[in-house]
């Protein structure tokens, strides 16, 4: 009998959010001996580090609402086609994002073993094309939403974590002291967020002097918004801010309260380090699926959640009053937060991702 190929291929879409996910589980693979091949679009350059060694390749996508989309994926169809008849992979996993649509449907249309994982509690648009051919669902949490007809072959998995975050798991949490550091913690995905800036800033001039006099802000800025620092510098409030963090997981143990989207990655992470947020799900994401996760943690007492047309600077600066107030609320929504972390989410993934391809499992150190 022909031994199955030792090749799994993981298709992702260029950002963050997906790729960070792919990225545990090409590390788990790998340690198990597997070869990795990652099939991608040209956004990947910024992500380059986070996969040494493993083979990268492009395929013609484009966002699945635009008016050439019909032509990029039939066009990455053919090519995602030729590469893994090519390839010959004894798995193909998707974790969503429209450049991995054309590679999962060309993965379908060849009868490879395929998985796709979902991180949000609303199915994605992209998994939502595929999700009834493939063979196995991963979740993150409990679908919501948009889940596949075939129930069966949904598994709950958790979202994996990248390394960085996995280091920091369940990180103690210290609470704020009487009249020691409020360490503040600001961002908005990826790409920043122009509400946070526009009104993070204004609240924290609108707090006590012995309260601005206490905190230090971290903040993720676009670019065009890091001027704002000139408002934090004004208010005599210490801050940093920058376009990207590459050391976010490390920022997030160190912080007492974040606000932030409500994007999966975060919210696992958030889960994974134990730490209470504030969460702003982004007004115009697709099927508003930032909201139910950031129902997951406000559930649990994890975290607030606050609809962006409710945040104000004056709304806000009242909630880090009243938060800052009570550093026990603060502790016990950090444990509440980290109580929801599903460990060894890579492991489980990789585990379902071997039975599907056929493979022996073979758990690493």
């Amino acid at each position: 009998m022909k031994r199955p190929s030792n090749i799994i291929v993981l298709s992702a879409g260029g950002t963050g959010g997906h790729l960070f996910p792919a990225q545990a589980l090409a590390q788990e693979l790998t340690a198990r001996g597997r070869k990795i091949v990652v099939m991608t679009d040209a956004r990947f350059g910024h992500y380059t580090t986070a996969f040494p060694g493993v083979r990268i390749l492009t395929v013609p996508s484009s966002p699945l609402n635009s008016i050439a989309a019909p032509f990029s994926i039939l066009a990455g169809i053919a090519a995602a086609l030729v590469k893994l008849l090519s390839l010959k992979p004894a798995a193909v996993v998707g974790f969503g994002g429209y450049p991995s649509v054309p590679v999962m449907l060309a993965a379908i249309f060849a009868r490879l073993p395929t998985a796709i994982i979902e991180q949000n509690a609303v199915v994605g648009r992209a998994n939502r094309l595929v999700m009834d051919k493939v063979r196995l669902v991963a979740a993150a949490f409990p679908i919501a939403r948009f889940a596949p007809k075939d129930k069966s072959k949904i598994v709950l998995t958790g979202n994996p974590l990248r390394p960085e975050v996995t280091a920091l798991w369940g990180a103690p949490y210290q609470p704020p002291q009487p009249d020691g550091k409020l360490r503040l913690l600001v961002f908005g995905g990826s790409q920043g967020a122009r509400a946070f800036a526009d009104v993070v800033p204004a609240a924290i001039t609108r707090l006590p002097d012995e309260l601005k006099a206490r905190l230090t802000v971290v903040q993720q800025c676009r670019p065009e918004d890091l001027g704002v620092r000139a408002i934090y510098a004004n208010a005599d409030v210490q801050a940093e801010l920058q376009s990207f963090f590459t050391d976010l997981p490390r920022r997030m143990a160190e912080a007492h309260l974040v606000i932030g989207r409500a994007g999966a990655g975060t919210v696992a992470e958030l889960m994974a380090i134990g730490r209470p947020a504030i969460l702003v799900p982004l007004p115009h994401a697709l099927d508003d699926n930032q909201t139910p996760n950031a129902e997951i943690l406000e559930r649990a007492g994890a975290g607030w959640l606050v609809k962006q047309r409710d945040l104000s600077p004056d709304s806000l600066a009242k909630m880090l009053i009243g938060i800052f107030a009570d550093p026990g609320d603060l502790a016990r929504r950090a444990a509440a937060a980290h109580a929801l972390a599903t460990p060894g989410s890579a492991q489980k993934l990789a585990d379902a991702v071997e039975n599907i391809a056929g493979l022996s499992q073979k758990r690493a150190a």
